[in-house]
C-alpha cells in the first residue's frame, strides 16, 4: 500500500487530529529506526502510521486494542510482518505472545516514545521540537510522574534492538523535528 493511501485509511478510522499525530510522528521514527537498523523504511513507515488505527473504533480498550487493526488491515491486503508488529505494540491482548523480532520491538519502543518526546516539547515554553535536548527526554524518563500513561520499560526495549537509549531518543527527536510542521511542535 503507499503511503497516501495509508494516510487515507487512517484518516478514515480515526479522527482525533493528536491520534493522527502521534501517528504521524510514529511513522517518522519507525522510517528513521529502520534505515539506522537496515530494515525496509517504507514497511517499517507503513506500520508506524496505521499501528493505532482501531483506538476510536476500541474505545482506547487495551483488551481490544489491535484485534480490529488486524481485522482493518488484513481486509486492505498489508502484508503479514507488518499486522504482525500492529498487534504485538499491544502483546498484552496476544494470549501472552511477546515480541520476537526486531520490527515488534522497533514499533512498540519508537510510537512510546514519541508521546515521551511530545509531552516534554509541551512543557517547553515554546512549545517546539526545535528546543527539545534528548539529554531532558531522558532525564524525564526518570520522573514516573511526567507522562505517567508512557511506559518506560517499553522504551527502554529500544536496548534489544542494540540502540542505547541516548542514540534512540536522539534518532527519535530527530525523526519528530523533520515533520515537527504537521505535529504542531
Amino acid at each position: 500500500m503507499e503511503r497516501e493511501k495509508a494516510l487515507e485509511l487512517l484518516r478514515a478510522h480515526v479522527k482525533n487530529e493528536n491520534l493522527v499525530k502521534h501517528c504521524l510522528a510514529s511513522e517518522a521514527v519507525l522510517r528513521a529506526l529502520a534505515v539506522r537498523l537496515g530494515a525496509d523504511p517504507e514497511l517499517w513507515g507503513l506500520a508506524g502510521l496505521l499501528h493505532d488505527i482501531d483506538v476510536e473504533l476500541t474505545a482506547g480498550d487495551l483488551s481490544r486494542h489491535t484485534l480490529e487493526a488486524e481485522r482493518i488491515l488484513n481486509a486492505h491486503g498489508l502484508p503479514a510482518g507488518l499486522i504482525e508488529a500492529v498487534k504485538l505494540h499491544n502483546e498484552a491482548v496476544h494470549g501472552g505472545r511477546k515480541r520476537s523480532e526486531l520490527f515488534h520491538t522497533a514499533l512498540a519502543a519508537g510510537e512510546t516514545v514519541t508521546g515521551l518526546i511530545t509531552a516534554t516539547a509541551l512543557v517547553y515554553p515554546d512549545r517546539k521540537l526545535a528546543s527539545v535536548k534528548a539529554s531532558s527526554v531522558t532525564k524525564r524518563m526518570k520522573d514516573k510522574r511526567f507522562a505517567a500513561s508512557v511506559d518506560r520499560a517499553i522504551i527502554l526495549e529500544c536496548e534489544a534492538m542494540g540502540l542505547q537509549l541516548d542514540e534512540f531518543v536522539q534518532l527519535s527527536l530527530d525523526a519528530m523535528r523533520a515533520i515537527a510542521p504537521d505535529l504542531g511542535l
